[in-house]
């Protein structure tokens, strides 16, 4: 399976929940949720990608790197590059029904785990999604994250001892669905958390904690003192705020703040491991990404795994052309700045 044959696939399954527009910058589906669009006049999904663009990258070729490195080590466990598919619940609500939830959630963690990289699980208005996604991280040994929307704490740790218990390597929670729809008409209690609500949570889990949709360093910040592992900048694909600015925008920033206390993961908008290479330089220590791991979905674990490695040879290459021998010799010194 190739690329070209998986942008058909999914023309041929998603119909109107996704057109697989050749550049994926939310315009066609602006508003559309159900659906893969933005909120709104879905700015903020546009937003992601109009950042990322407006990085640029220095090309450096009198250099002695010839096979780059892309290993990424997590918490003990060294993936094959920093690029993890994010977390995505409700696919069969969002997405036409193309695959079944426990389809999709299987796809990722094994399209993910045959090549070395690691997927990351959702949690919906359905019990069976969450459930779904810790048997089919269970089936592989734990390798695997699997999300928790941002529910009441007692809900959360009951739901992270689940996740203890499979030896899944951490926990991730979207606090960015604080008031995600689809949760709320279902009668599903979502909400922003407070860092009494976090210390309390670091202290009754054992798993590391990811905490999800971090966009201000003053959020950040408060992570880090909570004790919380690591940090997603994300905007939630620009699904549940219309307006905020593209992650690359702020991702420097809160990397500044917070970098050396936990580990920085970020969204949004990226497409390709040019895209990763530049979030990367701007101080994340791993990507997720979202949509395009929908549309390789398309293609089963296959697709997926597809995917990953396209990704991870464009970063390879990316990483020659800018003389990067390994991922910690990657920094601002490779952007153009302004």
């Amino acid at each position: 399976m190739n690329m070209k044959e998986l942008r058909e696939l999914g023309k041929q399954k998603f119909g109107k929940a996704c057109r697989m527009c050749p550049i994926c910058d939310g315009r066609v589906c602006a508003g559309e949720i159900p659906g893969a669009g933005g909120v709104g006049t879905g700015q903020a999904f546009r937003n992601n990608i109009i950042a990322l663009t407006e990085v640029k990258l220095r090309q450096r070729i009198i250099h002695s790197v010839h096979t780059p490195s892309t290993k990424f080590t997590l918490w003990g466990k060294t993936l094959t590059m920093p690029i993890l598919a994010a977390p995505i619940g409700g696919i069969a609500f969002n997405w036409n029904n193309y695959i079944a939830e426990k389809m999709y959630a299987d796809a990722v963690i094994n399209g993910c785990k045959n090549v070395g990289s690691l997927g990351m699980v959702g949690d919906g208005k359905l019990p069976e999604i969450y459930q779904d996604g810790l048997h089919c991280i269970e089936a592989v040994g734990g390798w695997g994250i699997p999300t928790i929307k941002p529910r009441p704490n007692d809900q959360i740790i009951k739901l992270a001892k689940q996740a203890e218990k499979i030896g899944a390597i951490a926990i991730a929670i979207d606090v960015d669905a604080a008031a995600l729809i689809n949760m709320t008409v279902s009668g599903q209690k979502v909400g922003p958390k407070t860092y009494e609500e976090l210390l309390e949570l670091k202290n009754n889990i054992s798993l590391p904690i990811i905490i999800k949709g971090v966009m201000e360093v003053e959020d950040a910040v408060v992570c880090a003192k909570a004790g919380i592992d690591a940090i997603v900048v994300s905007n939630h694909g620009g699904r549940v705020l219309d307006h905020t600015p593209g992650t690359a925008e702020v991702l420097p920033e809160i990397a500044a703040a917070v970098g050396d206390k936990m580990t920085i993961f970020v969204d949004g908008g990226i497409r390709t491991g040019f895209d990763v290479l530049k979030m990367l330089a701007l101080g994340a220590d791993a990507v997720l990404l979202g949509r395009p791991v929908t549309q390789a979905g398309a293609g089963g674990a296959e697709g997926i795994s597809c995917l990953m490695n396209h990704m991870r040879e464009e970063l390879e290459a990316a990483m020659i052309m800018t003389g990067c021998q390994d991922l910690s010799s990657i920094g601002r010194h490779i952007l153009y700045t302004k």
